[in-house]
């Protein structure tokens, strides 16, 4: 085991779109690790979802403009291929619930095993917790407000993409 602590880590998922759950797990990510990269992932093979990972990648700049140490880029491979790629010494992943941990504990097994890359669980706010990327999608379009749920960038870019408006 390395005495050396880790310094940089990467949050990644798909935020598609990114929201306040999200961004709780990156606030705690930058108040442990000095630099912190999200990494909007994408399969290059797949359609890329409500926005395009570029879109997606300055959504989260906005969102992250006042944190410290953050960072944003695109992937198109795994996550641990995005850690190794940046050079993150560590993958932090939310959770939510005890689903959640089962899920991800056999990933990030997998990956320490490859790459000796470890992975730090945080837990996602109670307040928050209910909140997935799937749900703010579906409820928006059906023309529930989500201004609660996601940074105010992201709302506007939802109401202008359901909205029909530019996007």
């Amino acid at each position: 085991m390395s005495s050396v602590p880790a310094r940089t880590a990467i949050c990644p998922g798909s935020f598609d779109p990114i929201h306040l759950g999200h961004l709780d797990v990156v606030a705690q990510a930058a108040s442990l690790f000095e630099r912190v990269i999200v990494v909007v992932m994408h399969n290059p093979s797949k359609p890329s979802g409500l926005f395009s990972p570029d879109e997606r990648a300055a959504l989260i700049r906005d969102a992250v403009a006042e944190m410290a140490g953050v960072d944003v880029v695109t992937h198109g491979g795994l996550a641990v291929q995005a850690a190794t790629d940046t050079g993150a010494d560590v993958i932090v992943k939310g959770l939510r619930t005890g689903v959640d941990f089962d899920i991800e504990q056999q990933m990030a097994q997998n990956n320490h095993a490859l790459t000796g890359i470890r992975t730090v669980f945080v837990p996602c706010a109670p307040a928050l917790s209910h909140i997935s990327s799937r749900f703010v999608r579906e409820i928006a379009a059906h023309g529930t407000d989500v201004s609660h749920l996601v940074p105010s960038g992201v709302h506007a870019a939802l109401r202008r993409v359901i909205d029909g408006v530019g996007g």
